[in-house]
């Protein structure tokens, strides 16, 4: 009875769980991954399915005690014939039945086994879709913070772009300019503009994503703090590939339950080959029952009637049409099959290991490269700039500069996020902690 109430909360705390959890004004990577783990439909649905697994596990249990019943059977038989003394009769039957299966090769026992290994597996499958949770959210959040600095980016560009067409227009009036470079410029603004536009709209997709992935309601909106973001996290030293590959294949959860599965694979043909054996088993009971139309009272008849049986049924299997050779066969087949599922679930996670790895040293060098290639081309814009506005530049000339800038910033930008993601998700498949001040 407790077990069933504590069940039964614990399914509708489930239930409750967005109700329950306090949205944040700002949203910070740590307060979206501590969301998303409580309120994800599938996070939950993934708990279900282990409270459902513990019911099996005591239901494998209980077939380890006798089975008791009760019948009662009331009948009514009519007699048309003109010779009979009645035409009509009614009988009762009272039962009481048990049943104890005293041998069975092991076949329960190792049944209950395997259902306490299940229910590690449908734990381990929870830890699973957490992880997976967890990494798409990550990923979101940077986007959406790479996206935020892309309309930093070009807002600040729009800002030059309309200074230097109202500066380009001063000197238009006064006839230093030609009318096809204050167009140049007139068109340079608009590009930029639109770019501006572009990244805005990106920015909006990112953050969509982001509140779906939250599974927040379509009327409400999702505010970032846009955090600073130090130089250190982007180039911080990371592992050997080989130490962090050894790890997650200690704390991931699919790898354990590969693992697992073959251990559940192996009890599967234990249970296969105990087949075989017979089975024995106890049954007992106690009866009696009454007919009308004859010369004894009711209460006689139950007494006359009541009878107590005890009895022994061996059941010895000798030919059953090959079901056994084929369960056991079968149960082999399943643990190669378990043994290749575990190889393949090691090699997913080297590729995915290694490939983020690769992402995270490729993005931080090329971060490096990026900030060095940025400081110099700063200063050739501001020299360009400077030089086209006394006439030593043509507009070419400075709208080239002013793209490589552009672009310059991009790339910055870009291998940032990309190390900043790459490091923390590997730090998920270590089951490191997300760095909470992102």
């Amino acid at each position: 009875m407790m077990r069933t109430l504590i069940i039964g909360l614990s399914i509708g705390l489930l239930a409750a769980g967005v109700q329950a959890q306090e949205k944040p004004a700002e949203w910070t990577l740590r307060s979206c991954l501590d969301y998303a783990l409580a309120n994800n439909i599938q996070i939950k649905k993934s708990r279900v399915n282990e409270l459902s697994g513990l019911e099996d596990t005591e239901l494998a249990k209980a077939q380890l005690f006798p089975s008791l019943s009760a019948s009662v059977t009331q009948g009514f038989v009519n007699y048309p014939s003109s010779d009979a003394e009645s035409n009509n009769s009614y009988t009762g039957n009272y039962a009481v039945n048990a049943n104890w299966t005293l041998f069975d090769g092991g076949q329960r026992s190792k049944t209950i086994k395997q259902q306490k290994l299940q229910n590690e597996v449908d734990k381990l499958s929870t830890e699973q879709s957490e992880d997976d949770i967890q990494i798409a959210i990550v990923q979101t959040y940077l986007q959406v913070m790479y996206a935020m600095e892309s309309v930093k980016i070009n807002e600040n560009t729009v800002e030059t772009s309309k200074a230097e067409r109202d500066r380009a227009e001063e000197l238009y009036k006064a006839g230093s300019i030609s009318s096809v470079d204050l167009a140049q410029l007139e068109s340079q603004y608009s590009t930029d503009k639109y770019q501006l536009v572009v990244a805005q709209t990106n920015l909006d997709n990112y953050k969509l994503q982001l509140k779906q992935l939250l599974e927040l309601d379509i009327t409400e909106d999702i505010s970032l703090n846009m955090p600073d973001v130090d130089e250190s996290e982007v180039v911080t030293p990371l592992p050997d590939k080989e130490s962090i590959y050894q790890t997650s294949l200690a704390v991931m959860p699919q790898i354990r339950s590969s693992e697992l599965s073959i251990e559940v694979a192996e009890l599967e043909k234990q249970k296969a080959k105990a087949a075989y054996w017979p089975t024995l088993s106890m049954n007992a009971g106690i009866g009696t029952g009454h007919l009308s139309g004859t010369n004894y009272t009711f209460g006689s008849q139950i007494w006359n009637k009541f009878n107590e049986s005890v009895g022994l049924t061996i059941n010895i299997p000798i030919f059953a049409n090959r079901e056994k050779k084929t369960a056991y066969n079968k149960a082999q087949l399943a643990i190669t099959t378990s043994q290749l599922d575990l190889l393949n679930a090691q090699k997913d996670l080297l590729q995915t290991v290694e490939g983020i790895y690769l992402d995270a040293t490729s993005a931080q060098s090329q971060y490096v490269s990026a900030v060095e290639r940025l400081s110099y081309i700063e200063q050739s814009f501001k020299l360009t700039e400077e030089q086209f506005f006394l006439g030593m530049k043509n507009t070419l000339e400075m709208l080239t500069e002013k793209n490589n800038l552009l672009s310059a910033q991009q790339e910055v930008l870009q291998s940032k996020y990309m190390a900043i993601m790459s490091i923390q998700l590997l730090n998920i498949y270590q089951k490191k902690p997300v760095d909470i001040n992102i």
